[in-house]
């Protein structure tokens, strides 16, 4: 890839005499300066007119501005917060109570007599409850083993994709792309039983098996598998729109240098691309760890590979009488999300900006 070559345009001498004695005669028009014009291929821009920048950010951003930075405003937000935060914090507050207090009044009593304790927590974790065997611990090692792979396989695989659909230029590409985007109005409960069915007895066509049955029952690779299927689409629109933004100039200075497109890929795409990748980390982390539909279908409810949220269904029994028991569980569910989402909250905002706004 050759770079432009700067065309120069010669320059007339013109006696000083002569231009000044033109300038003179010529009669002043009020209003600004009319655009300079540039010959195509030099490096000479084209001005903007004074005043054009600032009315349109004054006419479009003040306003809103305005608005947001109100009192008005702020108080709004600061009751929004209070409101989204109350029943946060009488889980909190009920996981800590004993039996006897939490079915006998209400959990606001508990800030005028306080009793806490642990040990609805030490129940959950280590001994089971409502007739179970095991604590919670073992599901959420299971929970940590599905969501943590069931992320990272589509965000690298959708980022590749994402890559190579924006700057690889191939025959087909755009119809790749929108038949993608367009797999994301398969709903997820029609393919449940059909990849089921699939990955148990396969694909077959009369006598001719076109994709053999792979038994992975009691494991975590179906859960996986299934995860990062339903995961790509969304993955792969979302990436694109951010890489589809970099810099032309930064790819092609890459390209001249005799950079790779696994060289380009690993070494500006990805470091650039950290808030649209972390933003959909955050998304798809939370949707795996809070999945229950598709852990029963393809993890099923055992011990050696359910999730935590299958247990979290078992914690009340069967007449919905161990409220303690379950909002301590549903604590600690809700731990893991939160430190995921505060750890990467700084990329959160920029990921979601990302080609909002153009300039």
């Amino acid at each position: 890839m050759k770079p432009l070559r700067k065309t120069s345009v010669p320059k007339t001498s013109v006696p000083k005499a002569a231009a000044a004695e033109a300038a003179a005669a010529e009669p002043s028009v009020p209003g600004p300066s009319p655009r300079k014009t540039s010959v195509p291929g030099s490096a000479v821009r084209k001005p903007v007119l004074a005043g054009s920048a600032p009315r349109v950010a004054g006419g479009l951003g003040n306003p809103v501005r305005k608005a947001f930075g109100s009192p008005l405003a702020s108080v709004f937000v600061i009751a929004m917060t209070v409101l989204w935060t109350i029943p946060t914090l009488g889980l909190l507050v009920t996981s800590l109570r004993p039996k006897q207090d939490v079915t006998s009044s209400g959990w606001w009593s508990a800030l005028i007599h306080p009793d806490f304790g642990f040990d609805n927590y030490h129940s959950v974790l280590f001994e089971g409850g409502s007739g179970a065997s095991t604590g919670l611990v073992p599901f959420l090692v299971n929970s940590l083993a599905i969501s943590v792979p069931a992320t990272v396989f589509p965000l690298v695989l959708a980022a590749m994709a994402a890559y190579a659909l924006a700057w690889v230029r191939f025959r087909g590409s755009d119809a790749v792309f929108f038949t993608v985007f367009a797999l994301q109005v398969v709903p997820l409960q029609m393919a449940l039983i059909p990849l089921l069915r699939l990955f148990s007895s396969g694909a077959h066509l009369g006598s001719l098996t076109l994709i053999p049955a792979v038994d992975l029952k009691g494991s975590y690779a179906p859960v996986w598998l299934a995860h990062t299927m339903f995961a790509m689409p969304l993955a792969v629109f979302l990436l694109h729109n951010f890489i589809a933004q970099l810099p032309r100039d930064l790819m092609e200075a890459a390209v001249v240098d005799g950079a790779s497109h696994f060289k380009i890929f690993r070494s500006i795409v990805l470091p650039l691309s950290a808030p649209a990748l972390a933003s959909f980390a955050i998304f798809q982390f939370l949707w795996v760890w809070n999945d229950l539909l598709v852990a029963l279908t393809f993890a099923g409810g055992t011990p050696e590979v359910a999730p935590m949220t299958v247990r979290l269904a078992q914690l009340s029994g069967s007449l919905g009488g161990r409220w303690e028991l379950l909002t301590a569980g549903a604590f600690l569910s809700i731990i893991v999300p939160l430190i995921v989402f505060f750890s990467l909250q700084r990329y959160f905002v920029r990921g979601l900006l990302a080609g909002s706004v153009k300039g």
